[in-house]
């Protein structure tokens, strides 16, 4: 089974030249290992998806444009969104794909995706 998404798990854009770390901020209360679990609510950005270098599309600075997250689990829902799992992903307006590279946390949370 996926295993949830955690802040600070570390997100990669398929047309950008870096990572960067996923900020939780649509909810305040569900924890695992110390760290807010991510939701289909969190795809501000600049807020919850930061820039990821360059971007091939535009050749010059990425300003992710993020439309919405796929793939979140079907029966975990916090604060009325969808929990992200490891096979979650998001497509930004500009053309690429972002994409779970690490979870975040180290521990076991498989859920029901």
């Amino acid at each position: 089974m996926p295993q949830k998404v955690v802040e600070g798990a570390i997100l990669q854009c398929d047309k950008g030249a870096a990572v960067s770390q996923l900020k939780v901020s649509s909810q305040d209360f569900t924890y695992f290992e110390d760290k807010l679990v991510a939701t289909e609510g969190d795809k501000a950005a600049n807020e919850n998806i930061l820039p990821f270098g360059a971007c091939a599309v535009t050749r010059s600075t990425c300003s992710p444009k993020p439309i919405k997250w796929d793939n979140a689990a079907s029966k975990d829902e916090i604060n009325g969104c969808k929990a992200l799992l490891e096979n979650s992903q998001c497509k930004c307006s500009v053309g690429g794909t972002i994409k779970i590279q690490k979870v975040g946390h180290e521990g076991q949370s498989e859920i029901e995706g």
